[in-house]
């Protein structure tokens, strides 16, 4: 897994168990941010609590990857749902037209995710993504509410 480009604050990890754990040596900050990975915490939370940011928590993820004392948990994080994606090829399809499909699949491929795949924290970011490619300002304005009140009872 490379984390030294793109969305990387979303990615979780934990620490791996190793019995020579004690032939490492860690300074201060790899420390730090090697106790914080618990599984559970995204990398962007973590960054916030030791107060670094997020390139020097990439920095400091990779050594440890390197030395295989760390590794990602595996899609803690929930994804879109095919209720949520018709609704949105819907919506689209109503205020732009029948191009929709392609442009929401090219959407979520530019923000370095499969449509079939795409996280669900990120629902807002791509629904303001889409957007964008609205015209007219009534058929954005009624497409961002009717998306707002989808990802509210969807809870994303």
């Amino acid at each position: 897994m490379d984390i030294s480009s793109g969305d990387t604050s979303s990615v979780v990890f934990k620490r791996v168990v190793k019995d020579d754990l004690g032939k490492f040596s860690f300074d201060s900050q790899m420390l730090k941010v090697f106790l914080a990975l618990d599984g559970k915490k995204r990398l962007g939370v973590v960054a916030k609590d030791l107060g670094y940011s997020i390139s020097d928590i990439r920095a400091v993820v990779s050594r440890l990857m390197a030395l295989k004392l760390i590794e990602p948990v595996e899609q803690a994080t929930s994804m879109l749902d095919d209720d949520f994606l018709n609704y949105l090829e819907i919506q689209f399809s109503l205020a732009i037209g029948p191009l929709a499909s392609v442009l929401i699949e090219d959407a979520a491929n530019d923000m370095g995710y499969p449509k079939t795949r795409f996280p669900s924290h990120k629902a807002a970011e791509l629904v303001d993504l889409l957007a964008r490619d609205i015209h007219r300002e009534e058929k954005k304005t009624h497409f961002k509410q009717n998306m707002v009140n989808k990802m509210r009872e969807k809870r994303y």
